[in-house]
């Protein structure tokens, strides 16, 4: 209940308003892309590892820490980046904040009762899994022609039907 009181404090919300859920990105893909950073950076730990003898340890040991900072700091720039992005749920409007980077980010909101259809779409045969349980949701609006699209959604389908449910109400 702390994160949504932090959320609840920075979020500007309305009188009355609650925060119901908050949902981050599915972590698979996540992980995914950080398999793919480590890929990434394989072939120049094996390139320095075939070149320490030609230089010295001094060298070799710089080198080495250079990669190991630029990897880290790439490494938590992605975990930011995860961790930001999400889609926040209240009581009367749906909100999708999108880091692109870490300062540069964009938010859509709508209210509950201008959602005119929600769409989502799960990766494959495997989401019936929930370690695979993740796709796209998108929401449309009428009034003022909106569309929110919430790629890597945990579950996309029980969101879907929470916001169906939080409409009727």
């Amino acid at each position: 209940m702390r994160l949504y009181q932090i959320i609840e404090n920075h979020m500007q919300l309305r009188e009355g308003e609650k925060v119901l859920k908050i949902y981050h990105h599915h972590l698979t893909p996540f992980i995914w892309k950080m398999i793919k950073l480590v890929i990434y950076f394989s072939p120049f730990y094996i390139l320095l590892f075939l070149v320490s003898d030609a230089l010295s340890t001094q060298t070799y040991v710089v080198l080495h820490v250079i990669f190991i900072v630029i990897f880290v700091l790439l490494l938590i720039y992605m975990i930011l980046i995860y961790w930001m992005d999400k889609l926040i749920i209240t009581d009367q409007r749906i909100v999708y904040i999108d880091y692109k980077f870490l300062t540069v980010s964009q938010e859509s909101q709508t209210f509950v009762q201008d959602i005119q259809d929600i769409a989502s779409r799960e990766k494959g045969i495997l989401s019936y899994l929930k370690i695979f349980d993740y796709g796209m949701l998108r929401i449309e609006t009428a009034a003022s022609n909106i569309t929110i699209t919430f790629e890597n959604a945990p579950d996309p389908e029980g969101i879907r039907q929470f916001i169906f449910h939080l409409r009727k109400q």
